[in-house]
């Protein structure tokens, strides 16, 4: 019999896990649990969004909910790219110089802690209400910390590595293109998976500032409407379509980064 893998266990177990939570949350409105007026199980709010013909939002406004996860994930998914991108050549360029990096990586360091949603009031300045605030909260949530990282991950590469690429004649471009590049990319693409989620609550907080689709438009119209029902629907989304979120950038570390061996 063919053995099971540690990560389908895990798969199997979490699954459970959320069929007991969902079991239960159920049979406390079906015991009439005296908040379920606030806390409506999915049973609820599915009927609910059902009768509206799985719309939210009121007239040529309302948006479906295919749209909304669609949105949110073209917002977090184009702002985490962005930062990724970024961050990666800011690490590189500043670690080439160490006057640049004394200079700079102050500044980094300063605006690292300056949480994603402190940024939405310059953000609705300059953009407006739209995409682009989203986006450019869900990259200013992601692009200083992956930038500290790159640096640091860049001061790990071991010297014996770059000895051996000397060895066979490489100069300094191929040095970063063939030795530290390589080295740092699975490390970087970890950080960003460990603040994936405060990307997320950042585009679901920019979302709240009057985009007409997306999860956290959701939650803002049961909040406009006082429609609990609405409210735990797009929690239930956010929490759900995080944690796919989370699985599709495991897959990718997984796929595109096979080479390091220490991944999570």
């Amino acid at each position: 019999m063919k053995k099971i893998s540690q990560r389908t266990i895990s798969t199997i177990c979490a699954f459970i896990s959320i069929i007991v939570l969902i079991g239960l949350w159920e049979i406390s409105g079906f015991m009439g649990w005296k908040y379920t007026h606030i806390f409506p199980p999915p049973s609820h709010f599915i009927r609910e969004l059902s009768n509206n013909g799985f719309r939210v939002g009121l007239g040529s406004q309302g948006a479906g909910i295919p749209q909304s996860i669609a949105s949110s994930f073209l917002r977090v998914f184009t702002g985490l790219g962005i930062g990724f991108v970024f961050a990666l050549f800011a690490g590189m360029a500043i670690s080439m110089s160490i006057w640049v990096k004394r200079f700079v990586m102050p500044v980094v360091e300063l605006l690292a802690p300056i949480a994603p949603i402190a940024w939405i009031p310059l953000a609705l300045v300059v953009f407006g209400i739209g995409n682009q605030t989203a986006i450019f909260i869900v990259f200013m949530g992601v692009f200083f910390m992956l930038t500290i990282a790159t640096v640091k991950a860049i001061e790990t590469v071991p010297e014996h590595l770059l000895n051996v690429a000397r060895t066979f004649g490489a100069h300094k471009w191929q040095l970063w293109v063939h030795v530290i590049f390589p080295y740092i990319l699975p490390q970087v693409f970890t950080i960003l998976r460990i603040n994936f989620i405060a990307a997320w609550m950042a585009v679901l907080a920019a979302e709240m500032t009057g985009l007409r689709d997306g999860l956290g438009a959701i939650i803002m119209n049961g909040r406009n409407l006082f429609d609990n029902n609405l409210i735990l629907l797009g929690m239930s989304l956010i929490g759900v379509s995080g944690f796919f979120i989370d699985i599709i950038l495991k897959y990718i570390q997984r796929k595109f980064f096979w080479w390091d061996t220490q991944r999570l």
